[in-house]
């Protein structure tokens, strides 16, 4: 691990930053949505395509055996990544929604009926609101709503207040995609416990910025995506405590998660392959695993200073400037600085930003309900890597003053 960062030379790590945008050097402000990809991930896959592109599994020859060293290898960083207790509580989905859904359908869809509660927050990601919807329509179950107050941070003693015998499953996200808010999930883990519910976590917001252990969380589930974690797109992880997902049926069907197949019945294949129908991401997988390795050899809690100033940098000027409104004060807050410059329209601010090489993300963040819950349409959202830097944040609000001037 690397004792001191020079965070000049990891920026060269990301060669997708080194290009001009509208005339203009890329300014990259859109993390949230997803991170860059450093160099080592990169020829992670590229060097899978061109060395050892094979199915994985059951395969009889080299390129095969090469290329199922290397995605199962992935699976135990991952496993190692998050303190796993062990490998095959690690499932390859396609992301957190693809992960939600699964843990929905196959898990609580079956253990739910008429009277029982599902709660959810405020703050949550539309990926997961929608899932329980679904179920709560499949089962009779009713889906309720754990408040949040006007800083962007869940209500912890109306909480506790709504659990019952009757609340069966709680899933919250770690940390909020539209405001960036840190949520106590430990505590709303405990409480649940107490009651008998078990509690998902939504953590594709989280694991970019800080450790996660899912041990001492004591969570039943956690999901996250690899493409916010400087890896691929289209891979994901959900972990699950070992016998509830020994219990849980499978999503999908076909493929790996076979064990043996006839006409008069099939058996499904151990952990993790009975979730993992058909032919994995083998190339995301394997970039998943790079970006660890990438991760591992940095001073992680360092990044995450880091990043925070950037953030209060950000948020101290647009305090000082005037004329910006900042939705989303928790007191606990990573990556995130999301805002409206008064009297403009988000999506207008954000088409001047582009024009001067600015990327940030307007609308509503997949986050409807906490935008109605505040009486706007969105937000513009600025998130933060340890790959941007303070001439990064000089651009945004330079950006931004010009813009202020074509639309105020």
């Amino acid at each position: 691990m690397t004792t001191e960062l020079d965070f000049t030379l990891l920026r060269k790590d990301f060669p997708i930053l080194d290009q001009q945008v509208n005339g203009h050097p890329l300014v990259y402000l859109d993390s949230a949505a997803t991170t860059q990809k450093p160099q080592a991930v990169i020829d992670a896959v590229a060097a899978y395509y061109q060395n050892d592109n094979a199915n994985v599994h059951r395969g009889a020859h080299a390129l095969s055996d090469r290329a199922t060293q290397d995605f199962e290898n992935a699976r135990t960083k991952v496993a190692t990544f998050i303190n796993s207790p062990k490998r095959e509580q690690i499932i390859w989905t396609r992301g957190t929604t693809e992960s939600i859904n699964l843990v929905a359908q196959s898990y609580v869809r079956s253990m739910v009926t008429t009277g029982d509660v599902i709660l959810v927050s405020a703050l949550e990601h539309h990926s997961n609101i929608v899932p329980w919807q679904i179920v709560c329509e499949q089962t009779g179950a009713e889906l309720r709503v754990i408040p949040v107050n006007a800083a962007g941070e869940i209500e912890l003693d109306e909480y506790y207040a709504m659990l019952n015998e009757s609340v069966k499953f709680v899933s919250v996200n770690h940390v909020s995609n539209a405001l960036g808010s840190i949520n106590p999930v430990k505590e709303i883990i405990d409480a649940a416990h107490k009651i008998g519910a078990k509690v998902m976590i939504d953590g594709a917001q989280a694991v970019p910025h800080f450790a996660i252990d899912v041990q001492t969380l004591d969570c039943d589930f956690y999901a996250f995506s690899g493409h916010k974690l400087f890896a691929p797109t289209g891979i994901g992880v959900l972990y699950g405590k070992e016998q509830l997902l020994e219990q849980m049926q499978p999503y999908q069907a076909g493929g790996e998660m076979i064990e043996v197949v006839s006409f008069n019945g099939t058996s499904y294949n151990k952990l993790p392959y009975k979730f993992e129908a058909g032919t994995p991401n083998i190339a995301g997988a394997i970039g998943l695993g790079a970006a660890i390795d990438y991760l591992n050899q940095l001073d992680r809690p360092a990044l995450l200073a880091y990043e925070d100033r950037l953030l209060a940098m950000a948020t101290e000027k647009a305090k000082a400037i005037g004329g910006i409104t900042l939705v989303g004060t928790a007191k606990n807050k990573t990556g995130v600085m999301s805002f409206l410059l008064d009297g403009a329209h988000p999506h207008d601010v954000g088409t001047l930003l582009d024009q001067q090489g600015i990327a940030v993300r307007t609308g509503h963040h997949c986050a409807m309900p906490i935008m109605q819950q505040f009486k706007i349409p969105g937000t513009i959202r600025a998130s933060f890597s340890f790959y941007n830097n303070e001439s990064d944040v000089k651009r945004l609000f330079t950006a931004l003053e010009k813009a202020k001037s074509f639309l105020i």
